[in-house]
C-alpha cells in the first residue's frame, strides 16, 4: 500500500459528521421540532392542519398527533417525536409540554458549548437538576381523593387547551363520571384500564350531543327483521360460537341414493338449530349477542321466539359487555345456565346516520360503558376524540397517583426557582448546567404567554416576585394577562403529567447531546436530508 492512501471503510454513497458539526445539526434538528408544536400550547394556543401524501386532513394542536402526522426524517427530530409519544403512553397529556421542554433544554445546552462546557458535564448536570426537579415538584403537591369536584377540574384542565373548550364543562363531567365507574382498587391501589372506556364516534349533531352509556354500544344490527327493535328488562346471553351446523374438519363425502333421504338430512339440520335456539329460550335469554355466524334458519327461530339477536361482534366489544353486564361469555351452548346471563334494562337497535347501532344501557354498576362521541364534521368528531382521550388519562392518572399540582406554569416557575438556589450548593461545572435547566424550565409560562399574545418578559418577573414571596401556586392567567392563584382558579393537573414531561425531555436532551458522530448509510432519495436552522444531517441510518 503506497503511504499517504486513503483506507475506505464505508459504503460508497455513506456519509458521516462528527464533532460539533453533527452536534449542531442534531441540536437544530430537535430545536425545529419543538418550535413546530411551540404555538399549540396553552388555552390561547392554535391549531396545525396536517395533510399527507394521500390529501387526507387532520386538524388538531395535539402535540404528539401533529409529530405522528408529519413525515419526519431526520434521526435526532425522531427521538424528539418519541418524547412526545411516551408522554402520551404514559400520562396521555402534556405531549406539547413535553417536546417544548426537550427542545429548550438543548436551547440552553448549546449556550454551554459555545462556552467549552463538555457535553458530558452538560448531561451530568441535567441528570441532577431533573432530580432535584421532581422533588420539587413532589413538594408542591396536594393530594387528591374521590373528589368529584376538584376531578372535574383536572379534566377542565386538560379541555381548555383544545377546540372542544367550548364544551368543557360538558366533556370533562363525561369524563370523569367515566373513569369513576371503571376504576377497580386492588391491594389498596386505585387502577384504571382505559380498555373498558368504549368510544364510538358519529358524525352529525353537535359536540354537546356527546353523551355518556352506561352500557356498551355493539356496532351492529339485529340480524332479523322480525325480531323485536328493542328490548326492556333484557337477559342477554354472550356466546362465543356459531349458531350454525357445524362442518367437519376433514373431507367427507355422502352418497344419497334415496331421493327421500335429503329431506330427512334437512328436518335433521333444522332440528339441531331449533335445538340451539331452545336451549338459548331454556335459559331465559331474551338477547343473544354473539362473536360468530347465526344461519338463516337459526334466526327466524329466533325471531319467532322474539329473542333480539346480532352476530359477528368484535372480541373487545364482547369482553367490554361482560363487564358492564355481568355476564359470562359461553363457548359451549350445553354449559349456559341463567346464571352466565347478563342484565341490562334495555337493548335496543338505533340508527345513527346510515348506521344502525345496538344499545345496551342501563346496566347495574357497569365496570366497562361507552362514550358516544358527535361533532358536525369529521375532523371536529376526530378532535373531540384526541381531546376525551386526553381528559380520561389525566383524571385516571390524578386517582392512580393521588397527586395533583397547579398547572399555567405555576409549577414549573416554582421549579425553575427552587433549582436556582439549589444550582448555588452545586460546585464544578455543573451548577452552569442546573442554571440553565433552570431557565429551559420558565419555557413552559414564557410560550403560554406569548400564546396569548401577552408580554412574556413582564409576566415571567411578576411570577417570579410571587414565587419568591412564597407564593408557589401562582401562574399565568392568560385571560387577563396577570398572574394568579392556579388552585383557586382550578388550574390544576396530575403530578404524574409534569414528571414525566422532565424525565421525557432530559432523557431526549442528554442522549442528543452525547452524540458527536453522525454515521448514515446511502439512503433511496440519494442523500443526507436538510434540516432547518443547520447544515446537512443524518439520514435513517444507524449513529
Amino acid at each position: 500500500m503506497m503511504p499517504g492512501q486513503p483506507i475506505f471503510i464505508l459504503k460508497e454513497g455513506s456519509k458521516r459528521e462528527s464533532g460539533k458539526n453533527a452536534m449542531q445539526n442534531n441540536i437544530n434538528a430537535a430545536k425545529a421540532i419543538a418550535d413546530a408544536v411551540k404555538t399549540t400550547l396553552g388555552p390561547r394556543g392554535m391549531d396545525k392542519m396536517l395533510v399527507d401524501s394521500l390529501g387526507d386532513i387532520v386538524i388538531t394542536n395535539d402535540g404528539v398527533t401533529i409529530l405522528k402526522e408529519m413525515d419526519i426524517d431526520h434521526p435526532a427530530a425522531k427521538m424528539m417525536v418519541e418524547v412526545s409519544k411516551t408522554q402520551d403512553q404514559e400520562v396521555g397529556d402534556g405531549t406539547t409540554t413535553a417536546a417544548v421542554l426537550a427542545g429548550e433544554l438543548l436551547r440552553k445546552a448549546e449556550d454551554l458549548l459555545n462556552q467549552n462546557v463538555h457535553p458530558t458535564v452538560i448531561a451530568s448536570g441535567y441528570r441532577m437538576a431533573a432530580e432535584k426537579a421532581k422533588e420539587i415538584l413532589n413538594g408542591i403537591s396536594m393530594p387528591i381523593k374521590d373528589d368529584e369536584k376538584l376531578l372535574l377540574k383536572i379534566a377542565n384542565t386538560a379541555l381548555n387547551s383544545k377546540s372542544a373548550s367550548t364544551s368543557k364543562s360538558k366533556l370533562g363531567d363525561i369524563s370523569v363520571k367515566a373513569v369513576l365507574q371503571v376504576k377497580q382498587e386492588r391491594d389498596g391501589k386505585v387502577i384504571v384500564d382505559m380498555d373498558d372506556i368504549q368510544l364510538v364516534k358519529k358524525q352529525g349533531g353537535a359536540i354537546d350531543d356527546t353523551q355518556l352509556i352506561h352500557g356498551i354500544i355493539v356496532d351492529k344490527e339485529r340480524v332479523h327483521p322480525g325480531m323485536p327493535t328493542f328490548v326492556n328488562n333484557a337477559k342477554i346471553a354472550l356466546l362465543n360460537f356459531a349458531l350454525e351446523i357445524k362442518k367437519p374438519e376433514f373431507d367427507t363425502s355422502i352418497r344419497i341414493e334415496d331421493p327421500q333421504a335429503i329431506g330427512r338430512f334437512k328436518k335433521q339440520e333444522e332440528n339441531i338449530l331449533r335445538e340451539m335456539v331452545e336451549k338459548i329460550k331454556a335459559s331465559g335469554a331474551n338477547v343473544v349477542l354473539t362473536q360468530k355466524g347465526i344461519d338463516d334458519l337459526a334466526m327466524h327461530f329466533l325471531a319467532k321466539d322474539g329473542i333480539y339477536a346480532a352476530r359477528r361482534v368484535k372480541k373487545s366489544d364482547m369482553d367490554k359487555l361482560s363487564k358492564a353486564i355481568g355476564g359470562n361469555i359461553i363457548t359451549n351452548l350445553d354449559d349456559l345456565t341463567p346464571q352466565d346471563l347478563g342484565y341490562a334494562e334495555r337493548v335496543e337497535e338505533i340508527k345513527i346516520g346510515e348506521d344502525h347501532l345496538t344499545f345496551v344501557t342501563g346496566c347495574k354498576n357497569p365496570k366497562a360503558v361507552s362514550i358516544l362521541i358527535r361533532g358536525g364534521t369529521e375532523h371536529v368528531v376526530d378532535e373531540i376524540e384526541r381531546s376525551i382521550v386526553d381528559s380520561l388519562h389525566v383524571v385516571a392518572a390524578a386517582l392512580e397517583d393521588g397527586k395533583i399540582v397547579p398547572g399555567g406554569g405555576a409549577a414549573a416557575t416554582e421549579i425553575a426557582l427552587r433549582l436556582r438556589e439549589y444550582s448555588a450548593t452545586v460546585g464544578g461545572r455543573e451548577q452552569l448546567a442546573i442554571e440553565k435547566f433552570a431557565e429551559a424550565m420558565e419555557i413552559i409560562p414564557r410560550t403560554l404567554s406569548e400564546n396569548a399574545g401577552l408580554d412574556a418578559i413582564g409576566i415571567l418577573i411578576a411570577l417570579k416576585k410571587e414565587h419568591t414571596d412564597g407564593k408557589k401556586y401562582y401562574g399565568v392567567n392568560v385571560f387577563t394577562g396577570k398572574p394568579a392563584d392556579m388552585v383557586e382558579l382550578g388550574v390544576i393537573e396530575p403530578i404524574r403529567v409534569g414528571r414525566q414531561a422532565i424525565n421525557s425531555a432530559t432523557d431526549a436532551a442528554v442522549m442528543i447531546l452525547r452524540i458527536d458522530d453522525v454515521i448514515a448509510t446511502k439512503s433511496s432519495g440519494g442523500g443526507m436530508p436538510k434540516t432547518p436552522g443547520g447544515p446537512q444531517g443524518g439520514s435513517s441510518g444507524e449513529d
